[in-house]
Protein backbone atom coordinates (compact mmCIF):
# COMPACT_ATOMS: atom_id res chain seq x y z
CA UNK A 1 0.00 0.00 0.00
CA UNK A 2 2.59 2.54 1.09
CA UNK A 3 1.86 6.06 -0.10
CA UNK A 4 -1.32 6.26 -2.01
CA UNK A 5 -1.71 9.82 -3.17
CA UNK A 6 -3.71 10.98 -0.19
CA UNK A 7 -3.10 8.55 2.62
CA UNK A 8 0.17 8.14 4.37
CA UNK A 9 0.54 5.28 6.79
CA UNK A 10 3.03 5.37 9.58
CA UNK A 11 3.84 3.34 12.64
CA UNK A 12 5.15 5.24 15.64
CA UNK A 13 6.93 4.03 18.73
CA UNK A 14 6.46 7.14 20.84
CA UNK A 15 8.99 6.46 23.57
CA UNK A 16 10.10 8.36 26.64
CA UNK A 17 13.70 8.36 25.40
CA UNK A 18 13.43 7.82 21.64
CA UNK A 19 10.75 8.04 19.00
CA UNK A 20 10.97 5.73 16.02
CA UNK A 21 8.73 6.09 12.97
CA UNK A 22 8.39 3.47 10.25
CA UNK A 23 6.90 3.89 6.81
CA UNK A 24 6.58 0.74 4.69
CA UNK A 25 8.50 -1.17 7.36
CA UNK A 26 11.50 1.11 6.92
CA UNK A 27 12.75 3.26 9.77
CA UNK A 28 12.46 6.83 8.55
CA UNK A 29 12.85 8.65 11.87
CA UNK A 30 14.81 7.50 14.89
CA UNK A 31 15.37 10.46 17.16
CA UNK A 32 15.52 11.27 20.87
CA UNK A 33 12.09 12.36 22.19
CA UNK A 34 13.00 15.93 22.94
CA UNK A 35 12.01 19.40 21.68
CA UNK A 36 13.70 22.76 22.09
CA UNK A 37 11.50 25.85 22.37
CA UNK A 38 12.27 29.52 21.90
CA UNK A 39 10.97 30.97 25.17
CA UNK A 40 10.14 34.39 23.72
CA UNK A 41 7.92 33.17 20.86
CA UNK A 42 6.97 29.79 22.30
CA UNK A 43 7.80 28.21 18.93
CA UNK A 44 9.75 24.96 18.60
CA UNK A 45 13.22 25.49 17.14
CA UNK A 46 14.66 21.96 17.13
CA UNK A 47 13.57 18.35 17.48
CA UNK A 48 15.24 15.06 18.22
CA UNK A 49 19.02 14.85 18.03
CA UNK A 50 19.43 18.59 17.41
CA UNK A 51 17.40 19.37 20.51
CA UNK A 52 19.22 16.71 22.53
CA UNK A 53 22.53 18.43 21.84
CA UNK A 54 21.07 21.55 23.48
CA UNK A 55 19.72 19.65 26.49
CA UNK A 56 21.07 21.04 29.79
CA UNK A 57 23.24 23.50 27.86
CA UNK A 58 20.72 26.26 27.22
CA UNK A 59 20.36 29.89 28.23
CA UNK A 60 17.08 31.32 29.56
CA UNK A 61 15.70 32.02 26.05
CA UNK A 62 15.81 28.36 25.02
CA UNK A 63 14.18 25.55 26.87
CA UNK A 64 14.46 21.84 26.09
CA UNK A 65 11.51 19.66 26.96
CA UNK A 66 11.12 15.90 27.08
CA UNK A 67 7.35 15.65 26.54
CA UNK A 68 7.07 12.08 27.85
CA UNK A 69 7.75 10.98 31.38
CA UNK A 70 7.37 7.39 32.51
CA UNK A 71 6.06 6.37 29.10
CA UNK A 72 3.16 8.81 29.14
CA UNK A 73 2.66 12.34 27.89
CA UNK A 74 3.60 14.84 30.57
CA UNK A 75 3.60 17.98 28.43
CA UNK A 76 0.73 17.96 25.99
CA UNK A 77 1.72 20.91 23.83
CA UNK A 78 5.34 19.79 23.53
CA UNK A 79 4.26 16.25 22.58
CA UNK A 80 2.05 17.56 19.82
CA UNK A 81 4.81 19.82 18.47
CA UNK A 82 7.27 16.98 18.60
CA UNK A 83 5.03 14.52 16.73
CA UNK A 84 4.36 17.23 14.17
CA UNK A 85 8.08 17.95 13.81
CA UNK A 86 8.92 14.27 13.30
CA UNK A 87 6.12 13.78 10.75
CA UNK A 88 7.46 16.82 8.89
CA UNK A 89 10.90 15.20 8.74
CA UNK A 90 9.35 12.48 6.58
CA UNK A 91 7.34 14.83 4.46
CA UNK A 92 9.86 17.54 3.76
CA UNK A 93 10.12 16.45 0.11
CA UNK A 94 6.40 16.56 -0.51
CA UNK A 95 5.24 19.72 1.15
CA UNK A 96 2.60 20.80 -1.37
CA UNK A 97 -0.19 18.78 0.21
CA UNK A 98 -0.86 17.31 3.62
CA UNK A 99 -1.72 13.66 3.29
CA UNK A 100 -4.25 11.93 5.46
CA UNK A 101 -2.26 10.27 8.15
CA UNK A 102 -3.08 6.79 9.30
CA UNK A 103 -1.08 5.99 12.42
CA UNK A 104 -0.52 3.06 14.70
CA UNK A 105 1.04 4.25 17.96
CA UNK A 106 2.15 2.05 20.80
CA UNK A 107 1.44 2.85 24.42
CA UNK A 108 2.43 1.33 27.79
CA UNK A 109 0.13 -1.45 28.97
CA UNK A 110 -0.36 0.39 32.26
CA UNK A 111 -1.78 3.53 30.57
CA UNK A 112 -4.95 4.99 32.04
CA UNK A 113 -7.88 6.12 29.88
CA UNK A 114 -6.74 9.70 30.33
CA UNK A 115 -3.19 8.93 29.22
CA UNK A 116 -4.42 7.03 26.15
CA UNK A 117 -6.67 9.99 25.32
CA UNK A 118 -3.67 12.33 25.55
CA UNK A 119 -1.70 10.28 23.01
CA UNK A 120 -4.69 10.16 20.66
CA UNK A 121 -5.34 13.90 20.96
CA UNK A 122 -1.69 14.78 20.37
CA UNK A 123 -1.63 12.59 17.27
CA UNK A 124 -4.88 14.11 15.99
CA UNK A 125 -3.62 17.64 16.53
CA UNK A 126 -0.47 16.73 14.66
CA UNK A 127 -2.56 15.69 11.66
CA UNK A 128 -3.48 12.04 12.32
CA UNK A 129 -6.82 10.99 10.85
CA UNK A 130 -7.04 7.27 11.43
CA UNK A 131 -5.39 6.42 14.72
CA UNK A 132 -4.88 2.97 16.19
CA UNK A 133 -3.17 2.04 19.44
CA UNK A 134 -1.27 -1.08 20.33
CA UNK A 135 0.13 -2.04 23.73
CA UNK A 136 3.93 -2.00 23.92
CA UNK A 137 4.56 -5.59 25.07
CA UNK A 138 2.35 -6.85 22.22
CA UNK A 139 4.30 -4.74 19.72
CA UNK A 140 7.60 -5.94 21.20
CA UNK A 141 6.55 -9.59 20.88
CA UNK A 142 5.53 -9.08 17.24
CA UNK A 143 8.70 -7.12 16.54
CA UNK A 144 10.95 -10.01 17.58
CA UNK A 145 9.01 -12.43 15.43
CA UNK A 146 6.93 -14.29 18.03
CA UNK A 147 3.62 -15.71 16.81
CA UNK A 148 1.33 -13.77 19.11
CA UNK A 149 -1.83 -15.44 17.81
CA UNK A 150 -0.72 -19.00 18.57
CA UNK A 151 -2.21 -20.81 21.55
CA UNK A 152 1.18 -20.90 23.28
CA UNK A 153 2.53 -18.66 26.00
CA UNK A 154 5.22 -16.10 25.18
CA UNK A 155 6.68 -13.80 27.78
CA UNK A 156 8.28 -10.48 26.97
CA UNK A 157 10.12 -8.05 29.24
CA UNK A 158 10.47 -4.71 27.48
CA UNK A 159 12.74 -2.30 29.36
CA UNK A 160 12.29 1.09 27.73
CA UNK A 161 13.20 4.59 28.83
CA UNK A 162 10.20 5.33 31.02
CA UNK A 163 8.60 1.99 31.78
CA UNK A 164 9.38 -1.69 31.97
CA UNK A 165 6.56 -3.68 30.42
CA UNK A 166 6.24 -7.32 31.34
CA UNK A 167 3.58 -9.44 29.68
CA UNK A 168 2.52 -12.98 28.92
CA UNK A 169 0.89 -13.19 25.51
CA UNK A 170 -1.24 -15.95 24.05
CA UNK A 171 -3.95 -16.14 21.36
CA UNK A 172 -3.48 -12.53 20.30
CA UNK A 173 -4.11 -11.13 23.75
CA UNK A 174 -2.26 -10.15 26.91
CA UNK A 175 -2.98 -12.78 29.55
CA UNK A 176 -1.22 -11.13 32.47
CA UNK A 177 1.03 -8.11 32.66
CA UNK A 178 2.79 -5.52 34.78
CA UNK A 179 3.95 -2.06 33.82
CA UNK A 180 6.41 -0.48 36.25
CA UNK A 181 8.05 2.90 36.09
CA UNK A 182 11.55 1.63 36.64
CA UNK A 183 13.49 1.66 33.39
CA UNK A 184 16.27 3.43 31.50
CA UNK A 185 15.58 6.90 32.93
CA UNK A 186 15.71 5.55 36.46
CA UNK A 187 19.02 3.81 35.71
CA UNK A 188 20.38 7.12 34.43
CA UNK A 189 19.36 8.99 37.56
CA UNK A 190 20.72 6.16 39.75
CA UNK A 191 24.09 6.72 38.09
CA UNK A 192 23.83 10.48 38.55
CA UNK A 193 23.16 10.06 42.26
CA UNK A 194 25.88 7.49 42.66
CA UNK A 195 28.48 9.80 41.09
CA UNK A 196 27.36 12.51 43.47
CA UNK A 197 27.41 10.41 46.63
CA UNK A 198 30.39 8.15 45.97
CA UNK A 199 32.66 10.40 43.98
CA UNK A 200 31.49 13.88 44.92
CA UNK A 201 31.19 14.80 41.28
CA UNK A 202 28.32 16.48 39.50
CA UNK A 203 27.30 14.95 36.17
CA UNK A 204 24.45 15.84 33.84
CA UNK A 205 21.80 13.61 32.33
CA UNK A 206 23.62 13.14 29.01
CA UNK A 207 26.86 12.10 30.71
CA UNK A 208 25.08 9.63 32.99
CA UNK A 209 23.37 8.21 29.95
CA UNK A 210 26.73 7.80 28.24
CA UNK A 211 28.18 6.04 31.30
CA UNK A 212 25.20 3.68 31.22
CA UNK A 213 25.66 2.87 27.54
CA UNK A 214 29.45 2.52 27.66
CA UNK A 215 29.89 0.49 30.84
CA UNK A 216 26.39 -0.23 32.17
CA UNK A 217 26.14 -3.71 33.67
CA UNK A 218 23.69 -5.77 35.68
CA UNK A 219 26.23 -8.05 37.36
CA UNK A 220 29.71 -7.28 38.73
CA UNK A 221 31.45 -10.28 37.10
CA UNK A 222 31.20 -9.98 33.35
CA UNK A 223 32.84 -12.29 30.84
CA UNK A 224 34.49 -9.40 29.04
CA UNK A 225 34.56 -6.31 31.19
CA UNK A 226 34.60 -2.97 29.39
CA UNK A 227 37.43 -0.56 30.24
CA UNK A 228 36.69 1.97 32.98
CA UNK A 229 35.03 5.12 31.70
CA UNK A 230 36.66 8.47 32.47
CA UNK A 231 34.23 11.03 33.82
CA UNK A 232 35.18 14.69 34.07
CA UNK A 233 33.23 17.21 36.06
CA UNK A 234 33.22 19.65 38.96
CA UNK A 235 33.87 18.49 42.51
CA UNK A 236 30.72 19.23 44.50
CA UNK A 237 32.58 20.97 47.33
CA UNK A 238 35.30 22.93 45.58
CA UNK A 239 33.97 23.13 42.00
CA UNK A 240 37.51 22.18 40.90
CA UNK A 241 37.64 19.89 37.88
CA UNK A 242 38.09 16.21 38.71
CA UNK A 243 38.64 13.10 36.64
CA UNK A 244 37.31 9.77 37.81
CA UNK A 245 37.60 6.33 36.27
CA UNK A 246 34.30 4.52 36.78
CA UNK A 247 34.12 0.73 36.42
CA UNK A 248 31.27 -1.46 35.26
CA UNK A 249 31.34 -3.18 38.69
CA UNK A 250 30.40 0.13 40.29
CA UNK A 251 27.54 0.62 37.86
CA UNK A 252 26.24 -2.91 38.51
CA UNK A 253 26.32 -2.06 42.20
CA UNK A 254 24.48 1.25 41.80
CA UNK A 255 21.77 -0.23 39.54
CA UNK A 256 21.19 -3.19 41.84
CA UNK A 257 18.15 -1.78 43.68
CA UNK A 258 16.34 -0.77 40.51
CA UNK A 259 17.04 -4.10 38.82
CA UNK A 260 15.70 -5.90 41.91
CA UNK A 261 12.40 -4.03 41.39
CA UNK A 262 12.23 -5.30 37.80
CA UNK A 263 12.95 -8.85 39.01
CA UNK A 264 10.16 -8.61 41.56
CA UNK A 265 7.72 -7.49 38.86
CA UNK A 266 8.77 -10.35 36.55
CA UNK A 267 8.21 -12.84 39.38
CA UNK A 268 4.81 -11.32 40.08
CA UNK A 269 3.75 -11.82 36.45
CA UNK A 270 5.03 -15.41 36.53
CA UNK A 271 2.97 -16.04 39.69
CA UNK A 272 -0.19 -14.87 37.91
CA UNK A 273 0.48 -16.96 34.80
CA UNK A 274 -1.80 -19.98 34.19
CA UNK A 275 0.20 -23.21 34.62
CA UNK A 276 -0.25 -24.38 31.01
CA UNK A 277 1.29 -21.17 29.73
CA UNK A 278 3.95 -21.20 32.44
CA UNK A 279 5.17 -24.49 30.99
CA UNK A 280 5.56 -22.93 27.53
CA UNK A 281 7.49 -20.02 29.00
CA UNK A 282 9.96 -22.25 30.84
CA UNK A 283 10.55 -24.18 27.61
CA UNK A 284 10.93 -21.17 25.33
CA UNK A 285 12.53 -18.78 27.75
CA UNK A 286 11.66 -15.13 28.33
CA UNK A 287 12.50 -12.47 25.75
CA UNK A 288 14.20 -9.18 26.65
CA UNK A 289 13.59 -6.13 24.46
CA UNK A 290 14.03 -2.37 24.75
CA UNK A 291 17.21 -0.41 25.43
CA UNK A 292 17.49 -1.90 28.93
CA UNK A 293 18.02 -5.34 27.36
CA UNK A 294 21.46 -4.06 26.34
CA UNK A 295 22.69 -3.86 29.95
CA UNK A 296 25.64 -6.22 30.08
CA UNK A 297 24.91 -9.43 31.96
CA UNK A 298 21.21 -8.74 32.49
CA UNK A 299 20.12 -12.02 30.91
CA UNK A 300 22.53 -13.93 33.16
CA UNK A 301 21.40 -12.07 36.29
CA UNK A 302 17.76 -12.84 35.57
CA UNK A 303 18.49 -16.47 34.73
CA UNK A 304 20.35 -16.94 38.02
CA UNK A 305 17.42 -15.42 39.91
CA UNK A 306 14.60 -17.35 38.24
CA UNK A 307 16.10 -20.40 36.63
CA UNK A 308 14.33 -19.64 33.36
CA UNK A 309 16.46 -18.79 30.31
CA UNK A 310 16.33 -15.17 29.14
CA UNK A 311 17.04 -14.23 25.52
CA UNK A 312 18.12 -10.76 24.46
CA UNK A 313 16.28 -10.01 21.21
CA UNK A 314 18.39 -8.85 18.29
CA UNK A 315 18.23 -5.09 17.80
CA UNK A 316 16.16 -4.76 21.00
CA UNK A 317 15.93 -0.97 20.67
CA UNK A 318 13.77 -1.22 17.58
CA UNK A 319 11.68 -4.27 18.47
CA UNK A 320 8.64 -2.27 19.56
CA UNK A 321 8.82 -0.07 16.47
CA UNK A 322 9.10 -3.09 14.16
CA UNK A 323 6.10 -4.71 15.82
CA UNK A 324 4.10 -1.51 15.48
CA UNK A 325 4.99 -1.52 11.76
CA UNK A 326 3.70 -5.09 11.38
CA UNK A 327 0.49 -4.17 13.16
CA UNK A 328 0.04 -1.25 10.76
CA UNK A 329 0.45 -3.53 7.73
CA UNK A 330 -2.26 -5.86 8.96
CA UNK A 331 -4.41 -3.42 10.89
CA UNK A 332 -7.63 -5.03 9.65
CA UNK A 333 -6.50 -8.46 10.79
CA UNK A 334 -5.46 -7.82 14.36
CA UNK A 335 -8.27 -7.60 16.90
CA UNK A 336 -5.95 -6.22 19.59
CA UNK A 337 -5.52 -2.84 17.91
CA UNK A 338 -7.55 -0.17 19.66
CA UNK A 339 -9.30 2.60 17.83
Amino acid sequence: MGFSFLTQELAMDLGTANTVILVDNKVVVDEPSIVAFDQTTGKPIAFGQKARLMHEKTHPNIKTVRPLRDGVIADFNAAEQMIRGFVKMINYKRSFFTPNLKMVICIPKGSTEVEIRAVRDSAEHAGGRDIYMIFEPMAAAMGIGLDVEAPTGNMVVDIGGGTTEIAVISLGGIVTSQSIRVAGDVFTSDIQQYMRQQHNIKVGELTSEEIKIRIGAAIPELENTPDPFIVRGPNLMTAHPVEIAVTSQEIAHCLDKSLAKIEAAVLQVLEQTPPELYQDIVERGIFLTGGGALLRGLDKRLYDKMNIPFHVAEDPLRAVARGTGLALKNSSRYPFLMR
